[in-house]
């Protein structure tokens, strides 16, 4: 990432995430870059992001109905995205492979697009086919920003 920014939250994460792509990491389309904002900006005082058993919310999803279904399918999908990006040693410690996240939150968004109604569910099938392109941008920031992280902050490998 170049200097240091400042400005918006969201700016600074599509800076982020167009820094991420520019040097290797695949290429979004608008709608890619602009959900992954929205996650980004969502989650990211998350304090129990990396507590919650995924699993088990996309499970408790299948029983729900309408837009609360799809709106915690959503959030499975887009929680599993940020671990399997950002964090992978959750999966680690959890004895689990970042590619059990990575099905989890494809089949939750997959999920939200056969629940969904047109340009809704059209996003979400689109994001869910290109599910692994998201977590390849997102690795690429988690490898920017441990290189910038001064040594005494936590690293997403040090947290727990």
């Amino acid at each position: 990432m170049g200097d240091i920014q400042q400005g918006a939250a969201a700016e600074l994460w599509r800076s982020a995430i167009r820094n991420a792509c520019a040097a290797g990491a695949p290429a979004l389309d608008e709608s890619q870059e602009s959900y992954l904002v929205f996650v980004l900006l969502r989650h990211q005082r998350d304090a129990h992001l990396l507590a919650r058993i995924q699993a088990l919310e996309w499970l408790q999803a299948q029983e729900l109905a309408g837009s609360v279904r799809r709106d915690a399918l959503r959030d499975v999908g887009d929680r599993c995205l940020l671990v399997a990006g950002l964090f992978p040693a959750v999966a680690q410690r959890r004895r689990v492979s970042v590619e059990y996240y990575v099905d989890i939150g494809r089949s939750a968004w997959r999920g939200v697009a056969e629940a969904g109604r047109d340009a809704y569910a059209g996003l979400f099938a689109h994001l869910a086919e290109h599910y692994l392109d998201l977590v390849a941008v997102l690795r690429a920031l988690r490898g920017e920003a441990q290189a910038r992280l001064p040594a005494a902050m936590p690293t997403p490998a040090r947290l727990h």
